[in-house]
């Protein structure tokens, strides 16, 4: 059975209510790189690598990408939670509301649904078929632990940035395998 490492984004070089897509800050760098040995020690030889779209995760994935001589497939599955809110001050305000909540309560708003989109992560890491490296995002990685927990909240946890947390898939479904290591982190 297929083990996913997902890998929360290092620190972006600004909050996910001060810029659209921003790239990593130096220290989200410096975790890049440490996060690329971490799963090169880890799992001792060259897996797929999948990233977000987003910069910070793209990013994230370079050190890695370059070790292993490979470009990351990009899967829009894994990307950051879409918001229908536009305005980057009102955007912040939003996710932090949503993401107090839980998912059996997250109405469509502004064309979105977001149960949808759950399911979206949900299946983009049950259809892999062999051990891979995914460059991810706060909310994906808790979408993917609440459905493996089937747990409905929202939040679960707080990844910290280039924290590693890792599912097994059996077919359709997820398991947790282990939780990234947690911080005291916001969401950027």
């Amino acid at each position: 059975m297929p083990l996913i490492y997902m890998i929360r984004h290092g620190e972006a070089a600004s909050g996910w209510d001060a810029d659209m897509d921003p790239g990593l800050s130096e220290k989200g760098r410096a975790q890049s790189e440490a996060v690329a040995r971490e799963i090169e020690a880890r799992v001792g030889r060259k897996l797929p690598l999948i990233s977000s779209p987003l910069r910070r995760c793209r990013e994230t994935g370079e050190p890695l990408a370059k070790a292993w001589a490979q470009a990351p497939r990009i899967d829009e599955r894994v990307g950051e939670i879409p918001s229908p809110v536009h305005d980057l001050k009102a955007r912040g305000e939003w996710l932090r509301g949503f993401m107090a909540g839980a998912w059996s309560e997250a109405a469509p708003q502004g064309g979105i649904d977001f149960r949808a989109w759950r399911q979206g992560v949900v299946e983009a890491l049950t259809g892999l078929a062999e051990d891979t490296v995914v460059f991810s995002h706060f909310v994906a990685i808790n979408a993917a632990a609440g459905t493996a927990l089937s747990d409905d909240r929202v939040i679960l946890f707080r990844p910290d940035n280039c924290s590693v947390t890792i599912f097994e898939t059996r077919g359709a479904s997820l398991s947790l395998v282990e939780k990234g290591r947690e911080g005291d982190t916001k969401v950027n």
